[in-house]
């Protein structure tokens, strides 16, 4: 049976691959949803990828993907060290969660050393590049396949 995962990514990643490239990599936001729904249908996920640069509108997807989804995985960006408001929405969410930050977040400067969304997060996936996603997404499959 396909269960369904929502990727969020917030803001700045849809200019992936254009800035930054000595942090973030080559890759663009779109080699990686291609990715990442390829890698979905050899794990039987049917895989919903949104970006967003507007903290309300990833709110809004989190609570849209209670009780339609079975696990998220989020690259929350700068809103990892601010965002309140996006943690209370997803501990509101009773699916798995990953976190997934493609630069190592802590060799990075201090403010980025604290994460909000981590304190919901299932797992943490940080340093790993634009791989991060698809090590999430097999966390997500793989608790997913011990409930």
């Amino acid at each position: 049976m396909t269960k369904k995962i929502l990727i969020l990514n917030g803001p700045n990643l849809n200019l992936l691959g254009q800035r930054q490239v000595e942090i973030y990599g080559g890759e663009s936001l779109a080699d990686i949803e291609d990715a990442c729904v390829a890698l979905g249908h050899s794990l039987a996920l049917e895989v919903e990828l949104q970006q967003s640069n507007h903290e309300g509108v990833l709110i809004d997807w989190v609570h849209a993907a209670r009780g339609s989804t079975h696990g998220i995985v989020i690259n929350p960006g700068g809103y990892s060290h601010s965002s309140v408001a996006l943690l209370d929405a997803l501990n509101a969410y009773e699916a798995p969660v990953v976190e997934v930050h493609i630069s190592n977040i802590h060799k990075r400067e201090s403010f980025r050393h604290h994460s909000y969304i981590s304190q919901r997060a299932n797992a943490v996936i940080a340093g790993c590049g634009t791989q991060g996603y698809e090590l999430a997404m097999r966390h997500i499959a793989h608790l997913l396949a011990e409930q």
